[in-house]
């Protein structure tokens, strides 16, 4: 019986002592995770807002810039599905032949009037990003700060972003123009009425738009060394390399 607990003892006592480099090992890797060396939590938090912040910056310009949205072979403003049957009916009357051009066109240069004036509301969005965020996010998806921007950010930039839509849509006439001709449409007897309003889904795409090349750039700094341009970025996003593999 002596023996029997003997065993047991040095049994429990190897198993303590393997449990201990266990947990020394799961330590060190959380450390390494927060940083490791010389790579605190305010760096990480930093870091990630550097690299938003110039995927913000990137995709604004490109999107604000003549044609950036309307000749981008992905982000182009496209009618509603609902207007397809408007602009359908009204190519036979007169002052409507172009219909669906003409929106399209004043669609996405509204949108790119209203870009210019994103970049400083994604700005403060980014700055309000705790050091808990950055974490989680550090080790996520390729797109996981976009989403958590996204996410966060949603609602507040289109009650920002929409007033710039609406302005913008109403200076180059495309709101008059959509107006006109759902209102001529509506008359159109046993037709089913049609939304006049063309600010929210323009204002709706634009902003999928503009995340969509936030998170264009973020993947490429994730997965492109050579998108990090500088120390900080390249020593964030190092770590995340080493923890991926």
């Amino acid at each position: 019986m002596k023996k029997i607990a003997l065993t047991l003892l040095m049994a429990i006592v190897a198993m303590a002592g393997a449990n201990a480099q266990i947990l020394k090992k799961l330590q060190k890797g959380a450390e390494d995770l927060v940083g490791g060396g010389n790579l605190s939590t305010a760096e990480i938090g930093q870091g990630l807002k550097d690299a938003l912040n110039k995927g913000v910056e990137k995709g604004v310009n490109e999107l604000s810039a003549t044609d950036g949205y309307f000749k981008h072979a992905v982000y182009k403003i496209l009618l509603p599905e609902e207007a397809q049957s408007v602009v359908s009916k009204l190519k036979t009357v007169p002052g409507f032949s172009n219909l669906e051009a003409d929106l399209i066109e004043k669609m996405n240069r509204g949108a790119e009037n209203a870009a210019k004036e994103a970049g400083p509301i994604f700005a403060n969005a980014i700055t309000s990003m705790t050091i808990a965020d950055a974490m989680d996010i550090l080790m996520g998806a390729d797109n996981s700060a976009t989403v958590y921007l996204r996410k966060t950010t949603f609602d507040q930039l289109y009650g920002k972003f929409n007033p710039v839509i609406v302005k913008a849509l109403d200076e180059i006439g495309a709101n008059d123009l959509w107006r006109n001709a759902s209102n001529a449409y509506n008359k159109i007897p046993f037709v089913t009425k049609v939304n006049n309003d063309l600010d929210d889904h323009v204002t709706t795409k634009a902003l999928d738009g503009m995340f969509g090349k936030v998170q264009e750039k973020e993947k490429d700094i994730r997965r492109n060394p050579a998108a990090r341009t500088s120390d900080l970025l390249k020593k964030v996003f190092s770590k995340q390399d080493s923890n991926r593999k």
